[in-house]
């Protein structure tokens, strides 16, 4: 048995609170020194962007199940989600997922990491992991349930982890794994638009120039869809970039209007929600098998409107009543949710090192600047990602 396997086997065994070896330049070396906390952007409740507190002090995270991988984070990113969780969007479902050991031990989910995406370095493995070893430049995205990425470590499943595309640098890679799983998630798992079926097939994107819009403008132009883009007119360079094949500026004229000239499509992916959704609905080729995805789902507001068995059964009875509805005119209508997965991200990994989709990225911050980044997702209108550079390139 290696020396790591038997230093996983002992964490799992006696579950302390250390668990690497950290030199003071804060790389992985063999000596015996070893580190029992670690720097950390966390909340103590929620709230505003006042609740981001920077703790040098957070324990360091463990392995706790023999398929986790210990990452030590060089780059993360921000992503809609992360100011949604820091208001308590959220908190009641993904509470029921958290670590019971955390909640048991500290009484609530609090001191709460976020953060979702990160590119780094193994540095340890579970007794399981056969794909992975200390050492390899990976990515990933990690769930909501889990503590986040504005850390200096991490933990994931080696299921939820791949190696990093060789042509991205980490502060590149950290830009694209939360944004192209929720993209994947709604158009292969929702909608079936898999590289096989996606040749001649028309796709109308709402909301397209966010972090999602564009990862789904790239995977569908990789895989030969046309693709039609709704943003505004200061995204229309962006949009041709990355290869729209026709883009609508809902600014300038009624996006109503503008849909009526178009053919139909065979697949919607709606970002925004709200009107735009019995809209996109009235532009999809009936009795096709075309399908509506959309990605704004009252499933967590619900839950933590109702509490979870009354938001529970709020949540099925909009989704039943809408999937029947629609269906009688011959369109299937569904909800999109992120889903973390390793195998995914080897795909988008290849398109990646093969030059058909690439990050897009508006401006990296230092890890001291975490507020900042919160701040600047929250003002709106973003043309690409902002990552967090934890450590220096």
């Amino acid at each position: 048995m290696n020396t790591v396997c038997r230093r996983a086997l002992l964490q799992l065994c006696t579950r302390p609170r250390i668990i690497a070896h950290v030199g003071k330049d804060r790389g992985i070396h063999s000596s015996c020194r070893r580190r029992t906390v670690m720097p950390a952007w966390v909340i103590d409740k929620y709230g505003g962007n006042d609740v981001l507190r920077f703790n040098e002090n957070v324990l360091f995270p463990i392995i706790h199940y023999p398929n986790e991988v210990i990452i030590k984070v060089h780059a993360a990113s921000v992503n809609p989600i992360d100011v949604n969780m820091r208001s308590g969007y959220g908190a009641k479902s993904l509470n029921m997922s958290r670590d019971p050991l955390h909640i048991k031990t500290t009484g609530s989910e609090f001191p709460l990491i976020l953060g979702r995406d990160v590119s780094g370095t193994v540095m340890e493995c579970g007794l399981n992991v056969k794909y992975f070893k200390p050492g390899d430049q990976v990515w990933a995205a990690i769930p909501p349930w889990k503590q986040g990425t504005f850390a200096e470590f991490v933990v994931a499943s080696a299921n939820e982890v791949s190696l990093k595309p060789e042509s991205l640098s980490h502060a590149e890679a950290a830009s694209i794994p939360y944004v192209v799983l929720t993209a994947w998630a709604a158009l292969v798992n929702s909608c079936g638009l898999t590289k096989e079926k996606c040749p001649g097939k028309r796709v109308l994107i709402i909301g397209s120039s966010g972090g999602v819009g564009t990862a789904a403008i790239q995977l569908l132009k990789a895989w030969g869809a046309h693709v039609t883009a709704v943003c505004s007119g200061n995204a229309f360079t962006l949009m041709k970039d990355l290869g729209a094949d026709d883009i609508i500026d809902y600014t300038v004229e009624s996006l109503q209007d503008q849909l009526k000239t178009r053919d139909l499509f065979d697949a919607i992916l709606d970002n925004i929600g709200g009107s735009s959704e019995e809209l996109a609905l009235q532009c999809l080729k009936p009795w096709s098998g075309a399908t509506y995805v959309t990605l704004v789902t009252p499933f967590l507001y619900n839950n933590d409107q109702l509490g979870i068995a009354d938001g529970m059964m709020r949540t099925g009875v909009t989704l039943a009543s809408k999937v029947a509805k629609h269906y009688c005119k011959g369109i299937h209508y569904r909800w999109g949710f992120f889903a973390a997965s390793g195998p995914s991200l080897d795909e988008i990994g290849k398109l990646v090192d093969a030059g058909k989709m690439r990050p897009v990225i508006e401006t990296v911050l230092p890890f001291s600047d975490v507020p900042q980044s919160f701040q600047k997702l929250e003002a709106g209108h973003a043309r690409g990602k902002t990552v967090i550079q934890v450590v220096g390139p």
